[in-house]
């Protein structure tokens, strides 16, 4: 188990503590999982009005990083109770979960993960457990359309052929079994009670969580990830057991027997996914693992948020994919359910570079190549090497790039023209001669194709 959350941020299980998946279901579909590389994170509730980070602030442990943006009063009793009121001013009318979908195809996106609660516990999807969901009638979109959430998005990006990864919060703040009213105000993000002396209280949390789980993995379609969240929420941490094992059976040996299981940082069978957070390991890792990062500044909505580049996000995927890994990349939707220009051009742009240099991509693996002193990452795909050269705002290829040789290399090709170059072999190098090669449409990153 990795060492949990610092400053809301997750560390991650390392390669030696990695546990593979028993089931040959399971195994198989990882396996596919793995070849991705690239999924849409999206974290979205009604805290997207208050432009800040997302549940954190309603935790008085995490006050000294967290609760920095709450300007408008130094009362956190008022603030608590403007936040949990928040899903009474929810009305996201512009969501269209069609047009996210294909835009997320068009982008390169190959699966969705989504936020269907996080620690505040409001549900983005139809529960029968609690009344602090979408389709309450408190919530001014509960007679949408598209009200329950969580369905609209997984039916529709389905439909254009992606993958469903489904974020679900362990530790739920708002539900009475965790954070129990009549024990005050919790003062960590765990349970407020012992649950030594109150195991009957602990039992109906544990109930209450295996039928929210049962619920997603029922009456949503497939489901080809359950990512949970909240490491804290284990049994060596003060006895948090939620007994994982029984319901995640339970639900492969039903509904979906191929379910991955990521159970962050806990480690164990049931982290069949390892996901740094906001980083990205040293070294390729030959392990399902999956980085996720943020387009801005946050997770969350931010109002005057600040996005990445487009060739610092390609150049990220590049680096994740190169050490055997998948980039969720976190894009949140505004309140009114849009997805805010300035990421969408940034996205516009990495799918465009994706619709020609996917090839090195997607179904591949690390070819555990070290970058050398150009930069030039390289991935494996059957028995091609892709090298990918990056540019930053202004690209420019030197006259002769350097390659590390491979003896079965035959051709060169330069993947954004489809040409073949020149080459010569020197020692450890293959040369390549660059010096004919148009830059015209050239952006973010060439590839190189080694055959």
């Amino acid at each position: 188990m990795a060492d949990m959350i610092e400053d809301g941020v997750h560390h991650f299980t390392g390669e030696r503590d990695y546990i593979p998946p028993e089931s040959p279901n399971v195994s198989e579909h990882l396996e596919w999982f793995r070849g991705l590389k690239l999924g849409w994170m999206m974290h979205w509730s009604p805290a997207t009005q208050l432009g800040l980070t997302e549940s954190w602030p309603l935790s008085d442990g995490d006050a000294d990083w967290s609760q920095g943006e709450i300007e408008w009063t130094d009362d956190m009793d008022q603030f608590r109770a403007e936040y949990w009121a928040l899903n009474k001013t929810f009305n996201p009318i512009r969501f269209r979960p069609d047009k996210m979908a294909k835009t997320a195809k068009e982008c390169g996106f190959k699966y969705v993960l989504f936020t269907t609660k996080h620690h505040d516990g409001f549900c983005m999807f139809d529960t029968k457990q609690t009344d602090y969901k979408i389709t309450a009638p408190d919530c001014p979109f509960s007679t949408h359309k598209y009200a329950n959430i969580t369905k609209s998005m997984f039916d529709a990006f389905r439909e254009e052929g992606l993958a469903v990864s489904a974020y679900f919060s362990k530790p739920d703040w708002h539900c009475d079994y965790y954070w129990h009213r009549e024990f005050g105000t919790a003062k960590s993000r765990n349970m407020n009670y012992d649950i030594k002396e109150h195991p009957e209280l602990w039992e109906k949390f544990v109930q209450f969580t295996h039928r929210q789980l049962e619920e997603l993995t029922t009456d949503y379609g497939k489901v080809d990830v359950l990512w949970l969240d909240g490491g804290q929420v284990a049994p060596r941490n003060q006895g948090q057991d939620i007994r994982l094992g029984e319901v995640v059976e339970r639900i492969r040996s039903s509904t979906q027997p191929h379910l991955i299981v990521c159970d962050r940082t806990v480690g164990g069978k049931y982290e069949n996914i390892v996901t740094p957070e906001q980083t990205i390991p040293s070294r390729p890792m030959d392990i399902p693992w999956e980085a996720c990062i943020t387009l801005g500044k946050s997770f969350s909505f931010h109002y005057d948020d600040e996005y990445r580049p487009a060739h610092e996000i390609a150049h990220i995927l590049i680096d994740i994919v190169s050490k055997g890994g998948s980039l969720a990349l976190n894009v949140t939707p505004r309140p009114d359910g849009a997805i805010p220009p300035q990421a969408l051009a940034v996205l516009s742009k990495l799918g465009q570079w994706l619709s020609v240099h996917g090839e090195g991509i997607y179904n591949s693996t690390s070819a555990h190549l070290e970058p050398h002193h150009s930069g030039i990452l390289y991935t494996k795909v059957a028995k091609r090497i892709y090298a990918f050269f990056k540019y930053n705002s202004i690209p420019r290829l030197p006259n002769r790039v350097f390659l590390y040789n491979r003896p079965n290399v035959q051709y060169v090709r330069l993947l954004r023209t489809n040409t073949s170059l020149p080459f010569t072999r020197d020692g450890d190098w293959i040369i390549v001669d660059t010096s004919e090669v148009s830059m015209l449409g050239a952006e973010l990153a060439d590839c190189f194709v080694m055959e």
